[in-house]
């Protein structure tokens, strides 16, 4: 077993306009100043990380990587979950999501995937330029409208869908292969992505891509009623990305999983910070611990309630708290013995 990497911070939800939020280095000095001690940074800001710039430069890539560990930080991961998005968008959610892309390319759902599948293969090539082994994005959605079946979808219809989903994640997939690093979708509502079964199918349309893991949130599935605990048990080998978050599900008489179009923080089910939520960590750091996960414990700050500051303030102890020193001996060594296949045998009776 390993111990635990962390705890690191996802800054996506932190940048801002304003110092310290502002640039790479005022984040980085702001993170380390909690007690964090590595960071996943998001790719749709350039004024903190050009992705092409860090995709095309190996110089490039070495001063951002500088920057972060001048801080006394690490980089965890890249993220492209805007990008990902974009990669599959059904028509119905064309203009919602238009925003997450370039102007340039706004308004031309063609020229907009084209931009989304060049931003992921960029993000390989500066994952591995910064020497990092994994990847964080969302898959996208063409069959999200479809997710209840009212009316019942049409015969073939997921098959369909599942098909065309792999086929334009593939070559993104082979190109994070080339590059030696894990492409991690995080499993989420609005995504054709959102539970083990979705992920199971866009798994065998691929071929069974190696490269096709999963980054953990079990926010996400306190949200839909899943069991967050038995998911590890059945995903930890594809598991290579790990977003510490907490949630609550509090149904009532009036509304339950689907929230009744209600803002976050009327909704039975929604996000909370590190501690204030129902997530299980205990068990969630014991099980992956258990299954070697050998990669970072990432806080991702997502709370109706909570001012974010003070979210990341409490939440860098919360996962060192949680962090698990792992054992380098069994708790009964004391009253072992030696190798004596001799002895061995003659207990088996041999």
């Amino acid at each position: 077993m390993r111990t635990i990497k962390g705890p690191g911070i996802f800054l996506a939800q932190f940048l801002g306009d304003k110092a310290p939020f502002n640039t790479l280095e005022g984040i980085c000095k702001w993170a380390a100043s909690l007690g964090f001690e590595g960071v996943q940074i998001p790719t749709s800001d350039p004024n903190i990380l050009d992705l092409k710039k860090a995709a095309e430069s190996k110089t490039y890539a070495d001063e951002i990587k500088g920057i972060v560990n001048a801080a006394g930080l690490e980089i965890t991961e890249l993220s492209t979950h805007l990008q990902g998005q974009l990669v599959a968008v059904n028509p119905a959610y064309s203009e919602l999501f238009d925003v997450f892309a370039a102007p340039e390319v706004r308004g031309n759902p063609k020229a907009r995937t084209e931009w989304a599948v060049n931003q992921l293969k960029y993000a390989a090539k500066a994952s591995k330029n910064l020497g990092l082994n994994a990847h964080a994005t969302f898959s996208g959605a063409l069959m999200w409208h479809t997710v209840y079946p009212w009316p019942q979808r049409p015969q073939g219809l997921v098959e369909a869908g599942f098909k065309e989903l792999a086929a334009r994640w593939l070559p993104i997939l082979n190109e994070f292969d080339a590059n030696g690093v894990d492409l991690c979708y995080e499993i989420h509502p609005g995504e054709d992505l959102h539970d083990g079964i979705s992920y199971e199918r866009f798994l065998e349309a691929t071929g069974n891509h190696n490269r096709a893991c999963l980054l953990y949130d079990p926010s996400h599935f306190v949200l839909q009623c899943l069991n967050y605990l038995e998911y590890i048990d059945i995903y930890h080998e594809k598991i290579k990305m790990f977003h510490v978050k907490d949630a609550e599900f509090n149904p009532t008489g009036r509304s339950g999983v689907y929230g009744g179009y209600q803002g976050w923080i009327d909704r039975p089910g929604r996000f909370r910070s590190l501690g204030d939520g129902q997530v299980d960590f205990k068990s969630v750091f014991s099980k992956l611990t258990q299954y070697d996960y050998a990669g970072w414990a990432v806080l991702e700050w997502e709370c109706c309630i909570k001012h974010p500051e003070d979210g990341a303030r409490e939440g860098a102890p919360f996962i060192k708290d949680h962090i698990i020193r792992v054992t380098e001996k069994a708790f009964d060594d004391f009253a072992g013995g030696a190798a004596d296949d001799a002895m061995n045998k003659k207990i088996l009776g041999l």
